[in-house]
C-alpha cells in the first residue's frame, strides 16, 4: 500500500523565470507510482500562488524611475477601481446629505422663533437625512478600507516572490529583519494610505467645496470672513508635513535595524549563550531600542503639533465667525436660523482641517514606505532567462566547463575576490566526479555556478553541450539537484522536509530516500516517525542527522545532474562509506559532483579533480593522482597522519578510562 504526502501546487506565477514545461507532467511525475487504494495524508505543502494578474501594471524595475512613490501606488489602486470610486462616491453622498440637514434645521429654529408650531417635517426630514448619511458614509468607508487591505496584500505578495527571484548579491545588501520590517510594517503603511489616507483627502475637498457653497448662499459676508484663514491652513500643513516625511523615514529604517537585531539575535542564541554574552546583546539592543524610541518620539511629536495647529487655526476662526455672526444676528442682518445653519457649514468644513493633521501624516508616512517597498521591486533579479532561452527536450547530464573564470562581487558594487580561474573540464554523463582542494579554492562556487545560483560567464558552462545561460532558469535547477553543506530544514515534519520538491510523493519514496541517506533506522525511533517536527532550521536533529535529512531530499528528486556540496562534513567515516557505496548504486548512468575535503571521500569518484586557488591543479583517479606525487598526494599524506593521531589519542583516552575504572 502506497501512501501519498500530497500538497497543492500552482504553477501561475509572475515573470519570466516559469517555463511551459513547470505547468506539465515532467520526468518525476512519469515515474511516481500510483496508489491503489485511499492514501492517507500529511498536512498539506502549499506554495503561495502569486497575485498579480498578468494585466496589472508592474513596477519598473530599471532602477530609474523618477516617479513619485504615491503616484507608483495609482495603478494597484486602479485595480480596485468599481469598487475604490463605489466607495468615495459613498461617502461623498453622506456628506451631500448631511449638507442638506442644517437647511432644515435652520427652518426649524426659525419657526420655534416665530411661534410656528409645524416642527414635526423638519425634525423627521433630518432624522431621515442622518440614517441615510450613516449608511452612505459607513459602507463608503469600508469599500475604501477592503482596497487598502487588497492593495497591501497584493504589494506583499509581489514583494514575497520578488525576493525569492533574487540573488547573494541582493541579500548581502539587505538584512533579513529589514525585508521583514518592509514586508509587514512597510506595507501596514500603505495600507493605512489607501485605506484612510485617500478618504480623508477626498472628504476634505468634497466637503469644503459643498459647505463653502451652501455657507456662501446663506450668508456671503460671514463666508468671505473665512478667505484669509485658508492659505494659514495650507502653509502649515506644508511646512509639517516635510519634516514628518524625512523623519518617518528615519524611524522606519529603525524600525528594520531594530528587527535585523532581533532576527540576527534569536538566529545565534547558542552562540551568544556558549559565550555568556547575554549582557551584552541586551545593552547592545537597548541601545537600538532607545534609539528607535527617539526617534518615534519625535515623529509622534511632529504629528501632534501639526494637529494642535490645525485645531487652534480652525478654533480661532470659529471664534471669529461666532463673534461677527453673532453682532449680525443682534443687528437682524440675518436670522438665529441662518445663523445656526452657517455654523454647522462651518463645523462641517473645518472637521475635514482638523483632521488634515492625520491626513498629511498618512500620506507622509505611506509614501516614505511606498518608496522603501519599490526600492525592493526596483532591484531586477541577477539570475533571469535570456530572452532567446529554450529548454532542452531531454536531459543527459553532460557537463562542460570552458575556460570558467569567476570573481565575487564585492557587496558595495566595486571589486572583488577572485574565486575560479581559468576552468576547463569535460564531464561525461553518467561520471560520479570529486572535487578536492583546500578552504577557498573555489569547489563550492563551482557547484553554484553549475547549478546557476550564481551566473556564469557567457559560453562557459554547457550542458548536452547547451550554454547553460541559455537555457530557462527553472529547467536548469529542476533537472540539476544540490545538496548544500549546510542544511536547512523547514519548521515541519521530516516526511514534508524530504519530499520538498514534490508533495505528492509517496510515504514507499521517502522511506527509500531515507535509506539511501542512511536516515531510515534514525527516524524509526523517533515516536512520531516521518511525522516527527524537526522545529525551527530542523533545531531538533544533530548536525549529521540534519545533514542526511538533506540528502535524502537530494537523492529523492532522481535528477540527471547531482551536486554534493561537502555534505558529509557532520557525518562519521563508517556512514559515509555507507552512503557512498550506496550512492554510486544508485546513480549509475547519471551525473554525480560532490565536494570533499576528505580524500577518503574523493577515492569513491571515478575522477578526482584537485582545485588550487581557484584553479585545476590535478585530474586523474585516485590510484593516479597518488602515484603522480602532487598536492592531491600531499593532502592524502597530511590527512593519514591526523587519522592516526586522532586514533592514537582515541585510544589511549579508552585506556586510561579503562585502568580508572580498574
Amino acid at each position: 500500500m502506497e501512501r501519498r504526502i500530497v500538497g497543492k501546487t500552482n504553477c501561475k506565477t509572475p515573470g519570466n523565470i516559469v517555463s511551459p514545461s513547470d505547468c506539465g507532467e515532467d520526468r518525476r511525475s512519469r515515474n511516481r507510482a500510483t496508489p491503489t487504494q485511499p492514501a492517507r495524508r500529511w498536512p498539506a505543502q502549499t506554495r503561495m500562488s502569486s497575485l498579480v494578474d498578468s494585466r496589472a501594471p508592474t513596477p519598473r524595475t530599471d532602477g530609474k524611475t523618477s516617479t513619485s512613490p504615491l503616484w507608483r501606488l495609482v495603478p494597484l489602486v486602479h485595480r480596485h477601481k468599481g469598487r475604490f470610486w463605489g466607495g468615495m462616491s459613498l461617502i461623498n453622498a453622506g456628506r451631500l446629505l448631511e449638507a442638506f440637514m442644517p437647511l432644515f434645521l435652520k427652518t426649524g429654529i426659525d419657526r420655534i422663533a416665530a411661534g410656528d408650531p409645524r416642527l414635526l417635517m423638519p425634525a423627521l426630514a433630518i432624522l431621515g437625512l442622518m440614517v441615510l448619511r450613516y449608511a452612505a458614509f459607513n459602507l463608503g468607508r469600508r469599500h475604501v478600507r477592503e482596497v487598502g487591505v487588497a492593495v497591501a496584500y497584493e504589494l506583499r505578495q509581489r514583494l514575497y516572490w520578488h525576493l525569492e527571484l533574487q540573488g547573494p548579491r541582493f541579500f548581502s545588501r539587505y538584512t533579513t529583519g529589514d525585508l521583514m520590517a518592509r514586508a509587514i510594517n512597510d506595507i501596514t503603511l500603505i495600507r493605512q494610505l489607501i485605506g484612510m489616507g485617500t478618504r480623508l483627502l477626498f472628504v476634505l475637498g468634497f466637503s469644503g467645496l459643498i459647505a463653502f457653497i451652501f455657507m456662501f448662499n446663506q450668508s456671503p459676508s460671514l463666508t468671505l470672513l473665512l478667505l484669509p484663514a485658508l492659505p494659514v491652513f495650507a502653509v502649515l500643513g506644508w511646512i509639517i508635513a516635510k519634516r514628518i516625511f524625512t523623519q518617518s523615514t528615519q524611524v522606519q529604517e529603525g524600525f528594520s535595524t531594530l528587527s535585523a537585531q532581533v532576527q540576527e539575535n534569536l538566529n545565534g542564541i547558542r552562540t551568544i549563550q556558549t559565550h555568556a554574552q547575554e549582557a551584552r546583546e541586551t545593552e547592545r539592543f537597548e541601545a537600538t531600542s532607545d534609539a528607535y524610541a527617539r526617534d518615534y518620539y519625535k515623529l509622534m511629536f511632529l504629528n501632534s503639533g501639526l494637529t494642535s495647529a490645525m485645531l487652534v487655526a480652525t478654533g480661532f476662526t470659529t471664534l471669529i465667525v461666532v463673534g461677527y455672526g453673532g453682532m449680525q444676528v443682534v443687528e437682524g442682518a440675518i436670522t438665529l436660523g441662518t445663523f445656526t445653519a452657517f455654523i454647522f457649514y462651518l463645523a462641517m468644513m473645518l472637521a475635514p482641517i482638523r483632521e488634515g493633521g492625520i491626513m498629511v501624516t498618512l500620506f507622509q508616512r505611506g509614501g516614505s514606505a511606498a518608496a522603501r517597498i519599490f526600492d525592493i521591486l526596483d532591484h531586477e533579479p541577477e539570475i533571469r532567462d535570456a530572452p532567446e532561452a529554450a529548454p532542452l527536450d531531454e536531459i543527459g547530464g553532460a557537463i562542460t566547463l570552458h575556460h570558467l573564470s569567476y570573481v565575487h562581487p564585492a557587496s558595495g558594487g566595486d571589486g572583488g575576490w577572485p574565486a575560479l580561474n581559468d576552468v576547463t573540464l569535460d564531464i561525461k554523463k553518467g561520471e560520479m566526479i570529486a572535487l578536492l582542494g583546500r578552504v577557498g579554492s573555489g569547489k563550492s562556487t563551482l557547484l553554484r555556478l553549475i547549478v546557476r545560483l550564481l551566473d556564469p560567464p557567457p559560453g562557459t558552462v554547457y550542458l548536452d553541450g547547451r550554454d547553460i545561460r541559455m537555457l530557462p532558469v527553472t529547467q536548469v535547477r529542476n533537472e540539476i539537484a544540490m545538496v548544500p553543506q549546510d542544511p536547512f530544514l523547514f519548521a515541519t515534519h521530516i516526511a514534508q522536509n524530504i519530499s520538498y520538491d514534490n508533495p505528492e510523493r509517496t510515504t514507499e519514496e521517502v522511506w527509500r530516500a531515507a535509506e539511501s541517506a542512511d536516515l531510515e533506522a534514525t527516524i524509526r525511533r523517533f515516536p512520531d516517525r516521518l511525522e516527527t517536527l524537526v522545529g525551527e532550521r530542523g533545531v531538533t536533529l544533530s548536525g549529521g542527522q540534519k545533514q542526511r535529512a538533506s540528502l535524502a531530499r537530494g537523492l529523492i528528486r532522481d535528477t540527471p545532474v547531482l551536486l554534493l556540496d561537502d555534505c558529509f562534513s557532520s557525518v562519521d567515516t563508517e556512514t559515509e562509506e555507507f552512503i557512498l557505496s550506496r550512492l554510486k548504486e544508485l546513480r549509475k548512468g547519471r551525473t554525480t559532483l560532490m565536494v570533499s575535503h576528505r580524500v577518503s571521500t574523493a577515492r569513491h569518484a571515478d575522477r578526482i579533480v584537485v582545485l588550487d586557488e581557484g584553479r585545476v591543479a590535478e585530474v586523474g583517479t585516485h590510484r593516479e593522482l597518488i602515484a603522480k606525487g602532487g598536492l592531491y598526494a600531499t593532502l592524502e599524506r597530511q590527512q593519514g597522519r591526523r587519522d592516526e593521531l586522532a586514533q592514537t589519542v582515541a585510544h589511549r583516552a579508552g585506556a586510561d578510562s579503562g585502568g580508572e575504572n580498574a
